[in-house]
């Protein structure tokens, strides 16, 4: 069995997963193995992404581990089976881990949902705006470092899935370089939003109970709902939730965020009064 140097999230949320599954039906790892004809070694290294496991010892485990939910098993074999080598990796080693999991998550996700407080998300931004975002990073980015970031999300914004942003007023007017590339950065929302595929939304300042200018985040709808992700910044990058109890408490979060914001034709009419006024 040939290990994993550097596991995805990718990798390692199939070995969470099938981990959860052996819990749940209260086996150890020792019984686990002995249901392949392993040891308990190869086990862990499944679990932990180390290691890959074929489609027939996955279902053969799901099947001992008295799993029933057959498109749950069916997704998990597909993650098993998948050999995707995407554009990301283009990038890897030479940007964090972090970024690279980032652009498989999307890739493979089925709709995304953020809700953005500060700064315009990441997969709406204009090149201007995000180099002057990864500009003002501590300790700051060689000229190298900077473009390969900028680049890596420019590649990001070529998303095919369904795509609804939730904006609030302060990410339209905090101008994160001058008032040119603030203007052409709500620019390029208005024009975003006429895609088939992405709704921006506006949340704004005058908006009376707002209580939830903590719920910045990223939802990325798996194949299953239980292969669901919530993507949150962390000082050292990304950090990547998919506990049941999680997945269902940001799926509200986003729900009630949503419902307070304006609508789509409202939100670019919003939009439009901020450009003019700049």
């Amino acid at each position: 069995m040939v290990l994993r140097r550097e596991p995805t999230a990718r990798h390692m949320r199939l070995g969470i997963e099938l981990r959860r599954l052996r819990e749940g039906a209260g086996l150890t790892t020792i019984e686990a193995a002995a249901l392949l004809g392993a040891n308990r070694v190869q086990i862990t290294q499944i679990e932990s992404g180390l290691a890959g496991v074929s489609e027939e010892r996955l279902r053969r485990l799901a099947s001992h581990y008295d799993c029933t939910d057959q498109e749950f098993i069916d997704a998990l074999a597909a993650m098993a089976t998948d050999r995707t080598r995407g554009w990301w990796e283009e990038y890897r080693g030479q940007l964090p881990t972090s970024f690279l999991d980032l652009a498989e998550l999307e890739h493979h996700a089925t709709y995304l949902h953020e809700v953005s407080i500060l700064y315009v998300p990441g997969l709406l931004q204009t090149e201007d705006y995000a180099r002057a975002v990864f500009s003002a990073r501590v300790p700051e980015l060689t000229p190298e470092e900077l473009e390969l970031r900028v680049g890596h999300r420019m590649r990001r914004q070529e998303i095919t899935v369904a795509y609804e942003s939730v904006i609030h007023e302060s990410a339209l007017r905090i101008r994160v370089s001058d008032r040119a590339a603030s203007r052409a950065q709500l620019v390029r929302l208005l024009e975003l939003s006429e895609s088939d595929d992405i709704s921006v939304r506006v949340i704004p300042f005058d908006l009376d109970g707002f209580a939830s200018a903590a719920s910045t985040m990223a939802y990325a709808g798996g194949p299953v709902p239980r292969l669901d992700t919530v993507v949150r910044d962390v000082p050292h990058g990304s950090a990547f939730i998919d506990s049941e109890a999680q997945l269902t408490a940001f799926r509200t979060r986003f729900r009630k965020v949503e419902a307070v914001s304006l609508d789509p034709g409202q939100s670019r009419d919003f939009i439009n009064r901020l450009t003019k006024e700049l």
